[in-house]
């Protein structure tokens, strides 16, 4: 996604999506209302978009864009990304086929076969499910919705970054979690440096930090609490470039610190996060990010996906 096409494509998307995705809300922290923390923070709440994740933005966007074949659709999640296809699939008529890796949590897997989507567990992570959905796609003829490195899934979770500054006018830094880098690499498509955007992953789980480290992308181990959501062996190549102009730094959170977020949100706000979801609000709570004096700081909740129960 150049910078000539990029908000353009995001603008589209937009128009094109807009029947079938929530605009989310954004809420206002004042200074020490949170947790005590000791600065005004604003929130996008993309955990009460449709199927509880921004990923239908992305998913809505590539259905809408290209043909789908009487083969329906095929898609490699961690969870979210599948659950959104699952849905855009059921919205407009055509059959999903989801590929998950042993990682995902069952409340995922119950939501996937609710859509209606047929479900395959195949391997430990992420990049075993990915595998083995490229060769079904290729016996198949299944038109492929990749988790983050398609343009038109970039195009599509860059309409967050659309929405975020019109209903945030004037934010200096954007925190946002990171998995496979989709949504950064389309938010990064929208701001361009205009405002700052600063990436959240788990310490256990760095695709981006590595790449950016090693100069290109590359493999790393990938475990923790998040690796559901946020476990990309390794960051997609198109949002890569994007990445290296336009976000400020990677600031790597621990385990710890994704579950006290996770809770914190729950108390304070009653608000459900899964653990990626609770990433960037841990990457303040922690520490991990200590803005400057005056800085206006935004943090994208970017999913919802578990189980209530484990965030009380």
């Amino acid at each position: 996604m150049t910078d000539e096409t990029g908000k353009m494509a995001i603008e589209q998307a937009a128009a094109r999506i807009a029947p079938h995705v929530r605009r989310t809300p954004v809420i206002d922290l004042a200074a020490g209302t949170f947790d005590g923390i000791a600065f005004p923070l604003t929130l996008k709440l993309e955990c009460l978009q449709v199927t509880a994740s921004f990923k239908p933005r992305g998913a809505f966007n590539r259905m809408l864009s290209a043909e789908v074949p009487a083969a329906g659709v095929i898609a490699a999640s961690g969870g979210n990304h599948g659950i959104a296809v699952a849905h855009a699939a059921r919205t407009l008529g055509y059959r999903a086929e989801i590929f998950v890796p042993e990682v995902i949590g069952p409340a995922k897997v119950a939501r996937l076969k609710e859509l209606g989507a047929t479900v395959n567990i195949v391997g430990k992570v992420y990049a075993d499910a990915l595998a083995a959905s490229q060769q079904r796609a290729a016996e198949t003829g299944a038109l492929v919705l990749h988790a983050y490195d398609q343009p038109e899934i970039l195009a599509g979770q860059g309409t967050v970054a659309r929405e975020f500054e019109e209903q945030a006018p004037g934010l200096d830094t954007v925190l946002v979690a990171v998995g496979g880098g989709g949504l950064i690499g389309g938010m990064a498509a929208w701001y361009r440096g205009a405002t700052k955007l600063v990436a959240v992953e788990p310490r256990t789980s760095r695709a981006l930090d590595a790449a950016l480290e090693a100069g290109a992308p590359v493999d790393v181990e990938v475990s923790g609490v998040a690796a559901d959501s946020l476990g990309a062996r390794r960051i997609g190549a198109l949002m890569f470039p994007l990445a290296r102009r336009f976000v400020e730094r990677v600031a790597l959170v621990e385990d710890a610190a994704i579950v006290a977020a996770q809770k914190a949100l729950w108390r304070a706000l009653r608000i459900v996060a899964e653990p990626g979801g609770a990433a960037a609000m841990a990457a303040i709570l922690s520490g991990a990010y200590r803005p400057a004096p005056g800085e206006r700081v935004g943090v994208l909740v970017c999913g919802a996906n578990c189980d209530p129960g484990s965030v009380a």
